[in-house]
């Protein structure tokens, strides 16, 4: 089993940024492959980035040169650094894990609880 625990959501303007990190406890060899999605109010739950055991990173074409994801495996975790953000990345983020690679599809077997990001025009 394995648990995930998001932190570093909040409220930010046009513009500004915020540096999502989650933690990953448990057997950790089942987060060979980690990634951050949102859901926003009313939509559906969407990938934004991923990052697979091999190092292969995706990124959905909406935050493409505005966020970036990471992972310490040292540390077993895994970060979002989100720039430049528009109000319609408001949402609840949530990180996810799985022993194989699902890129930015909803396959992953584990997910955190989520933290909420909020950014006013």
């Amino acid at each position: 089993q394995v648990q995930l625990v998001e932190s570093g959501g909040g409220a930010v303007q046009l513009g500004g940024s915020l540096r999502l990190s989650c933690v990953a406890s448990g057997t950790t060899h089942l987060t060979y492959s980690m990634g951050w999605f949102r859901r926003a109010p009313g939509k559906e739950r969407e990938g934004v980035a991923a990052i697979a055991g091999d190092g292969t990173i995706r990124y959905a074409d909406s935050v493409k040169g505005r966020f970036t994801v990471s992972k310490d495996n040292a540390n077993n975790t895994l970060y979002l650094q989100m720039g430049t953000l528009k109000p319609e990345d408001t949402g609840m983020y949530y990180c996810a894990a799985d022993r194989s690679d699902y890129g930015l599809t909803h396959w992953y077997a584990y997910w955190g609880q989520g933290t909420q990001v909020t950014v006013s025009s």
